[in-house]
């Protein structure tokens, strides 16, 4: 077992439970491990400290994995699958669309295991984790004997790891041109999921609670608009609630596409109006006949890096300032940011920044996060990248 040494006085966030290693951290290794190797991190007196996933070649040259001193083997990974699996059993144990391993907050980073009805979406962010891929999987497949393995291994993430970024099936010869479908249903409200071809891994599971709360601030007859709409929840879920009339609006036709077929399956398409445009262009030109009674926003991430962090703060405040303008007095605002690289302090700036633009008062009715399948790490404020608030617009 290789072993790497941490530079004397750094490890500080590390030491305090966060689960990362930078790169500059480190002595440089007289034999310089492989990417994805499993390391003994120690202190330079030789004491141990952890081990985990060490890349050369990253700024997160060390990924934790255990503070024991026991090497981690198939057991090991075995019991954390089990772990992860028993917490969403209790969390959820009637759903069939649920995150089951959620990253370095379950103790395995770099993977992602999404489960939609009989099948799993995989996605593998780390070296080290597709190092040990073939064996969780087949882990994955003796406790949960899925239909199909879906890999999802198209995010961006991978590059930085050196990785190359494909979708496709597992244990599949012609797996990019095959397709993969699972019917979900959250709540009441029934959803196809096309799991090779959907965003991130599928579908958006972590908005889970914040679309099922969005119906309280639903009136009945209300008009409302669902900006960058996906694949529909937030309209699907505002029409059940008692919306009279729902616009959609997302840029992505596939999005589209998948969002009417859901509002088919649940015999809703009668009160959506489904419209193709860049919301960002789109909304701040838009003059509707009748302002609408409630307006949510659920774009992108506008912060891939620190370096856009700027940028995406006048994106964040330009758009809602677009949303107020088209909203009623006492109307209600609902809104989204999944940048971790933004913090909440600053998503609301620039929510409260639109509205004294605008001539506003914002009271805030409800603040949201990820789904309880998506635990948030305490040490590690990155695992808390999503952030969702409701507000009355006066």
């Amino acid at each position: 077992m290789k072993s790497i040494i941490l530079k004397s006085k750094s490890g500080k966030r590390f030491k305090q439970g966060h689960p990362w290693i930078f790169s500059n951290e480190l002595e440089k290794p007289d034999e310089r491990p492989d990417p994805g190797d499993i390391v003994a991190l120690r202190q330079r007196d030789g004491t141990f400290l952890a081990f985990g996933f060490y890349h050369p070649h990253s700024l997160i040259a060390f990924r934790a994995l255990t503070g024991n001193e026991q090497e981690p083997d198939q057991q090991f990974f075995s019991e954390l699958l089990d772990q992860s699996i028993q917490l969403r059993n209790r969390i959820y144990p009637d759903s069939n669309a649920r995150r089951l391993v959620h990253s370095e907050s379950d103790g395995l980073p770099g993977l992602i295991v999404d489960q939609f009805d009989n099948v799993l979406s995989i996605q593998v962010n780390s070296a080290g984790m597709e190092s040990n891929i073939e064996l969780i999987l087949n882990l994955l497949s003796e406790k949960l004997s899925p239909a199909v393995i879906v890999m999802r291994n198209d995010s961006s993430l991978r590059k930085l790891e050196g990785l190359p970024q494909y979708t496709g099936i597992w244990n599949s010869g012609n797996a990019d041109e095959q397709e993969v479908r699972a019917l979900i249903t959250e709540y009441d409200i029934n959803y196809e999921v096309d799991v090779i071809h959907g965003q991130k891994t599928g579908f958006f599971i972590d908005q889970r609670e914040n679309r099922y709360a969005f119906r309280r601030f639903i009136e009945q007859g209300a008009r409302v608009l669902d900006a960058f709409c996906n694949d529909g929840g937030f309209a699907l879920n505002a029409v059940v609630a008692g919306a009279a009339h729902v616009d959609a609006v997302d840029i992505s036709e596939s999005a589209l596409a998948r969002a009417e077929k859901n509002a088919g399956i649940n015999q809703l398409s009668d009160k959506i109006q489904f419209n193709k445009a860049d919301v960002m262009k789109w909304l701040p030109g838009l003059k509707p006949e009748q302002l609408y009674d409630v307006v949510n926003v659920d774009p992108p991430a506008f912060a891939s890096n620190r370096k856009s962090i700027p940028v995406a703060r006048k994106a964040y405040r330009k758009l809602h300032g677009s949303a107020m303008q088209v909203l009623k007095s006492g109307g209600i605002l609902s809104t989204a940011c999944c940048s971790h690289h933004i913090s909440e302090e600053d998503f609301l700036d620039s929510i409260q920044q639109a509205a004294v633009r605008n001539g506003r008062q914002c009271q805030m009715l409800f603040r949201g996060g990820p789904a309880a399948d998506h635990p948030v790490l305490l040490a590690m404020p990155e695992s808390g990248y999503l952030k969702f608030h409701v507000f009355r617009v006066i």
